[in-house]
């Protein structure tokens, strides 16, 4: 294997290669922090463009893709609140906090460097325990998917500390939400009211995009009309992590990067559970931080979480051809394309391939810590434009991120409408980020309970007697009774 892996060095940092990885990282990062723009959209938008090139040459092009869009998404969520992917929602929480507190240079460093950092730990786990990780994310089915989506909803407690009833309201509003469309066993269509567009429900990007980009926006308008003179002097700090913070939250780095290896080996998973489950797992093991307020281990959690999947969802997918998520999926169409089937045997007759991946995933994340450190100074002055210009700008970026998703200008009026519905929920001190955990995960839900039930002849006898179900819900469990005890305190 270390043979294969120095082969792999010298394969990816051919000047061609290494060239195409520093094009897909820089436009990866670009594609990531326009609201909108995914990265499953920006692989798959330039898969095409892979067409003619060599396998290896191609293949690490949409790497550098994907690993500089999952970390793009959380410049807009840290600097404008509007996430940029829904892998960064959970960003926005202390991301924008610290910028509203002049501190943006340094909330874009911590997401900088936890986002380099956990995509390293999710390459050295590729490498060294992929085929395991790959093995054991077979034995996920219906069961263990509905016990992680539900303990995925626990967090709603502990996002919503604060107000709990509140959130726990919200969280069943963003539930009642994800319930719009088809069924997904039976396909009868639900509260679609006639409506044509709402047989596939609500995409998560025009709700994401209203709940904290638009009404950001309406917030900022009142704010305006009430101010008697606009302020444009924004006296904003410049200064990076300094060495006492990173190591502070690198143990949460570390943990979180782990983290979201492991979902993202888990098939269907994908990077935005693996962010959400990261905060909550940072909020319960850093009783003393205050999460919300702009801690960096709320933005190092989420983002370490979030590039941690990009490597643990090629595990399955090169040792079995199984995708972890959406991009995943995309490159396993690249890999057929190019005439390689995914599996044991390609680490055997194509190890230049495999291991060129491999070592072009470490070098694209050590670029992402160096394009990202020296953009986050051109970065974070987007939050000296003023307030008069800065508006009409979410407004026009939020409208065209909306409309990409589907070219609809249904979605577009979802934004809006959902942009709103959290203007007014802000005013009644109602947290939104339930909602949009709830319509992330309220189909995983509802989908894998019934199918287990399927499987088990309307038994509920798999609650019980699956292994990894009783695991994931004995954290289920924990995580309440630990929001729960915050609660009263």
């Amino acid at each position: 294997m270390f043979t294969n892996l120095i082969q792999g060095l010298s394969t990816a940092l051919m000047l061609g290669n290494l060239f195409y990885l520093v094009i897909g990282v820089a436009g990866g990062i670009i594609i990531g922090a326009l609201p909108g723009l995914t990265a499953t959209m920006g692989v798959a938008i330039l898969l095409p463009f892979t067409f003619g090139m060599d396998a290896v040459t191609g293949l690490i092009m949409l790497v550098g893709i994907y690993i500089g869009a999952i970390y793009g998404g959380s410049i807009s969520a840290i600097l404008l609140n509007t996430p940029g992917t829904p892998a960064s929602a959970a960003t926005c929480f202390d991301g924008y906090a610290l910028v509203k507190k002049g501190y943006p240079t340094k909330a874009l460093s911590a997401s900088t460097i936890a986002s380099a950092l956990g995509g390293l730990i999710s390459c050295v786990a590729l490498v060294t325990i992929s085929p395991f990780l790959a093995k054991f994310a077979l034995r996920f089915s219906a069961p263990e998917y509905f016990a992680l989506a539900l303990f995925g909803l626990t967090i709603i407690a502990s996002i919503s500390a604060e107000n709990f009833l509140k959130g726990i309201i919200a969280g069943m509003i963003g539930l009642l939400i994800s319930c719009f469309g088809m069924d997904a066993i039976t396909s009868y269509p639900r509260f679609s009211f006639g409506i044509v567009d709402l047989l596939n429900g609500f995409s998560v990007i025009p709700v994401l995009i209203g709940l904290f980009a638009v009404s950001e926006v309406f917030n900022q308008i009142e704010q305006i009309i009430g101010e008697k003179e606009i302020k444009t002097d924004i006296v904003m700090d410049k200064n990076y992590m300094n060495f006492k913070e990173i190591k502070h939250c690198l143990p949460t780095i570390i943990k979180c990067g782990a983290i979201g290896t492991f979902i993202g080996s888990i098939p269907g998973a994908g990077a935005d559970i693996a962010a959400f489950v990261c905060y909550n797992e940072a909020k319960r093991s850093n009783k003393n931080e205050k999460f919300g307020e702009g801690s960096l281990i709320g933005i190092s959690a989420p983002e370490s979480g979030n590039n941690g999947v990009t490597g643990g969802a090629l595990a399955p997918l090169l040792t079995l051809g199984v995708p972890g998520d959406a991009v995943a999926a995309v490159l396993l169409g690249a890999l057929i394309i190019q005439g390689l089937t995914p599996g044991p045997l390609l680490f055997e007759q194509n190890p230049e391939i495999v291991y060129g991946l491999f070592s072009s995933m470490i070098i694209g994340n050590i670029l992402l810590l160096i394009i990202g450190l020296a953009g986050i100074k051109f970065y974070s002055r987007i939050v000296e434009i003023p307030k008069t210009m800065m508006i009409p700008a979410i407004l026009i970026l939020s409208t065209i991120g909306s409309y990409s998703m589907n070219n609809s200008l249904f979605d577009v009026g979802v934004t809006f409408a959902f942009g709103i519905i959290g203007y007014i929920m802000s005013k009644i001190k109602m947290p939104s980020s339930p909602i949009v955990l709830a319509v992330i995960l309220g189909p995983m839900l509802e989908t894998n309970l019934r199918k287990a039930v399927l499987m088990y002849e309307g038994s509920y006898s798999f609650l019980y007697t699956r292994p990894i179900t009783i695991v994931f819900l004995i954290f289920t469990a924990l995580s309440i009774v630990s929001a729960l005890k915050k609660q009263n305190k």
